[in-house]
């Protein structure tokens, strides 16, 4: 409701990350005095390597964006002039929906901007408020890991409890996160085969391949929609080369995410004890609530709310 989502999921993935790796420091650094200094000094550095680590990545994949080689801008070109150039080979009732050139395509684009200029404006201000929150959860995820590392217990009961919905709730999102970084990753891996192997291997050549399998990744993150996203690129770019090509990709990518659909209910269905309506049902109604930060929450959120019936024995 606040819009501090992505300050939370950037927190929290540092300060997992941190814990992952902690154990390894740990046994380099053995103690009985949790207040041990060298294992302090450790895991502070251990955290500046990861905020680091995850601002470089940050840093390179807008680079990349911005590249001649992985430019949005020029891939959203590049698609207008193939929908353009593909107005022969498509069927009549999909071309009654389609720019009739790419002209036409860029002046719609115009006026819809000019139309939603406030709306951009606001965007532009929502996005540097998010970049400026998600650094500030970064620091906060990162203060807390290093806070852990002295290894203070002695709570009240209030901070006692809120302790333990917090390691919950961090519990649920190590689960579920990482077992979408786990799909999204193999899901690239298929979809590069398909780009780089497999296509090519028949002689045909897709432009731009390192954009579509970068925004694969990026956007593979998303649980369902992301999925949505970039097969449309994919096969709207598959019409460069002919109609067959494009539904081919779509058959290839429909396959794909058939076999992804079981192995998400498998690898996140199984971390959280869920099946895969459980989760949908989740996301449908995180979405009618919050829209699309709904949809990233809702896996994270329901896997903390069965944590906690479970662990009072309700479920």
């Amino acid at each position: 409701m606040f819009h501090l989502l992505p300050a939370l999921l950037a927190g929290l993935l540092v300060y997992e990350l941190v814990h992952i790796m902690t154990p390894y420091i740990a046994r380099r650094f053995p103690s009985k005095h949790p207040s041990n200094r060298s294992k302090l000094w450790a895991v502070g550095i251990l955290v500046a390597v990861v905020v680091s680590l995850l601002v470089l990545a940050s840093l390179g994949l807008v680079a990349f964006l911005r590249s001649d080689a992985g430019s949005i801008t020029v891939l959203l070109a590049k698609m207008a002039q193939i929908l353009e150039d593909s107005r022969k080979i498509l069927p009549s009732w999909l071309l009654e929906h389609l720019p009739a050139d790419a002209i036409t395509f860029k002046e719609q684009a115009t006026l819809w901007l000019r139309t939603h200029a406030d709306e951009l404006q606001v965007v532009g201000k929502e996005a540097g408020r998010a970049t400026a929150h998600i650094l500030i959860g970064i620091v906060i995820g990162g203060m807390l890991a290093l806070r852990d590392a002295v290894g203070m217990d002695h709570f009240k009961p209030f901070a006692r409890a809120l302790a333990g919905r917090s390691s919950l709730f961090g519990n649920a999102f190590r689960r579920v996160v990482f077992a979408q970084l786990r799909i999204a990753a193999i899901n690239t891996f298929f979809t590069a085969i398909y780009l780089t192997i497999v296509l090519p291997l028949m002689g045909v050549h897709l432009p731009l391949v390192k954009t579509l399998i970068t925004i694969t990744f990026v956007v593979g993150l998303i649980p369902v929609i992301g999925n949505l996203i970039s097969n449309t690129i994919i096969v709207v770019v598959s019409l460069s080369q002919s109609l067959s090509v494009a539904i081919g990709s779509l058959v290839y990518l429909i396959v794909i995410h058939k076999f992804e659909y079981f192995l998400n209910a498998r690898i996140v269905g199984g971390q959280i004890h869920a099946s895969a309506w459980e989760l949908l049902i989740a996301m449908l109604c995180m979405e009618a609530a919050f829209g699309l930060p709904g949809i990233v929450a809702a896996p994270i959120y329901y896997a903390y709310i069965k944590a906690e019936l479970r662990a009072r024995d309700l479920i």
